[in-house]
């Protein structure tokens, strides 16, 4: 069964002669579907090959001006899945946009450190870049009535939105599926990496993060735990947001001395990751965790929105030393959105400090009954 993919119509629309179209997102999240389903469209001939192919690698790797246009042949659309694994993929991207007229590409991977550092600069005003998550509530509302929706909440805070995992109807194979993920696949991008030793230790840390959910994370508080120094804590959690399995907000502040902005806050792409780490799928009326799940699945869901619908914002969380805080806060078009996240539905109270010192912000709580607003 395919679930429409938000973006498919963002890939459609980029795709321009003499540009190149560049796909990031996690293993597992569906590039490869996303490329196999904008072929079904295509009427031009196009070229589909994965980076991973020993021979794809020689040729797309070459720097012979010849020898990558003997590759593409006539073909006006060029298709490259795990682009990373190909040497200099940026610099051969642009020989062939320079020398292949007509020529439209799209390359897609599965970490971002390997591809950014290799397409930069080559393709600077050359490429467009989307982003790719697991599925997105705005997207599965496409096959799921209200009913559906409200009833399938507690399945995507405990299991995730890896869209196999969505598409399994058993709990047992959906857990078997994320343990996949996670043993052969999580780390599958970082390990392969020149100098990462401790897989244990990346473990470990992710496992401590998966506790730390909507709180500042200290590096070397980190470091103390693990054994390890506050720098290389610091590279692995950098090496961790790039291969998508993380990503942090920083704090907020610009008017009060008293806004702590120093220590970032992590949280995890998809909540059924980081429920496998610990090893923790109870149903919500047996967790106590259900706060730190919720709060994680409202603000990455938000920002698949911002991703999938081209809404331009700079994302934080705000707090005080005096402990007032709201956990997501939206910079747009020079305007403050505040949002407190809760999952009860009891009344709570406006955060007076912030609703004076920025004057011209908004506020909102986002709970159960409103929050599909909100993400889709």
């Amino acid at each position: 069964m395919y679930i429409p993919q938000e973006q498919l119509k963002n890939l459609n629309s980029f795709l321009q002669p003499q540009k190149a179209v560049i796909i990031y997102g996690s293993r597992r999240c569906g590039k490869t579907t996303l490329l196999n389903e904008i072929l079904k469209s295509i009427k031009e001939k196009y070229l589909l090959v994965n980076g991973e192919d020993i021979t794809v690698q020689e040729y797309l790797s070459s720097q012979s001006i010849e020898k990558l246009k003997s590759f593409v042949g006539d073909n006006k659309l060029l298709l490259i899945d795990e682009a990373q694994k190909i040497k200099n993929i940026g610099l051969n991207i642009k020989l062939l946009l320079d020398n292949v007229d007509m020529l439209k590409i799209v390359a897609a991977g599965s970490s971002s450190f390997d591809l950014a550092q290799q397409i930069g600069e080559p393709l600077t005003g050359r490429k467009y870049t989307l982003k790719m998550f697991p599925l997105a509530q705005l997207e599965l509302n496409k096959i799921q009535n209200k009913i559906e929706v409200d009833s399938s909440l507690e399945q995507r805070l405990v299991y995730g939105s890896y869209p196999e995992v969505v598409l399994i109807k058993d709990n047992t194979k959906r857990i078997l599926y994320l343990k996949e993920i996670v043993n052969s696949y999580l780390y599958k991008d970082i390990l392969e990496l020149e100098g990462i030793r401790h897989s244990d230790k990346l473990v470990r840390l992710l496992q401590l993060l998966a506790f730390q959910i909507g709180k500042e994370v200290s590096f070397n508080e980190f470091g103390q735990q693990l054994g390890m120094s506050k720098n290389t804590v610091d590279r692995y959690f950098d090496l961790l947001e790039k291969s998508f399995v993380i990503f942090k907000l920083k704090g907020f502040s610009r008017n009060l001395r008293k806004e702590i902005s120093k220590n970032p806050r992590y949280y995890f792409y998809d909540i059924g990751i980081r429920n496998t780490l610990i090893n923790n799928f109870n149903s919500l009326s047996m967790r106590n965790d259900i706060g730190m799940l919720w709060e994680n699945y409202i603000i990455i869901e938000r920002i698949k929105k911002q991703e999938y619908l081209g809404i331009n914002a700079n994302n934080y969380f705000w707090r005080t030393y005096d402990q007032k805080e709201i956990d997501f806060v939206e910079e747009r078009q020079g305007k403050l959105y505040g949002y407190e996240i809760k999952w009860s539905n009891d009344k709570h109270k406006l955060p007076k400090e912030w609703l004076e010192t920025y004057k011209d912000s908004e506020f909102n709580i986002i709970t159960k009954e409103n929050y599909l607003t909100f993400i889709t």
